[in-house]
């Protein structure tokens, strides 16, 4: 049924956790893995510090890096071998556009756990995600 599946990651707690769930339904479709995380530059941008200093794009995708192969040594530990990508832009756009693109049949994600008040003023990344999807998403608590 799912032959290839990205999985949303960042290192956080609710990223491990769709992870783990990610691994097992890899293993039980026989599907490919996709670790995406996604480098939100824009996020400096808006909080009006101008022009960005380079060290400080730097640092964010080395914690990209670093994120991406601890989680395909995680999915390596639980028996399957992942790919580990790194896209920028808008966390939900960017994670939409490389599903359609790479052929994803599900999306996991996590859930951010927003209250309703921030999630009307901010929206949350993965309920973009559930809404202009072209394909399945699962949210993972």
């Amino acid at each position: 049924m799912f032959k290839h599946i990205l999985v949303a990651y960042d290192g956080s707690e609710n990223a491990k956790r769709a992870l783990n769930v990610a691994i097992d339904l890899t293993k039980r479709y026989e599907a490919k893995l996709d670790i995406v995380e996604v480098v939100d530059t824009s996020v400096l941008l808006g909080a009006g510090i101008g022009p960005v200093p380079p060290d400080v794009i730097d640092s964010l995708y080395a914690k990209a890096r670093a994120d991406i192969e601890d989680g395909k040594k995680t999915a390596e530990q639980g028996g399957v071998k992942a790919d580990g990508v790194i896209v920028e832009g808008d966390p939900a756009t960017a994670i939409l556009d490389y599903a359609s693109k790479n052929g994803i049949d599900l999306i996991i994600t996590g859930s951010r756990g927003l209250s309703t008040i921030k999630r009307m003023f901010l929206g949350s990344v993965s309920s973009r995600i559930i809404h202009e999807a072209k394909m399945p998403v699962l949210v993972v608590k």
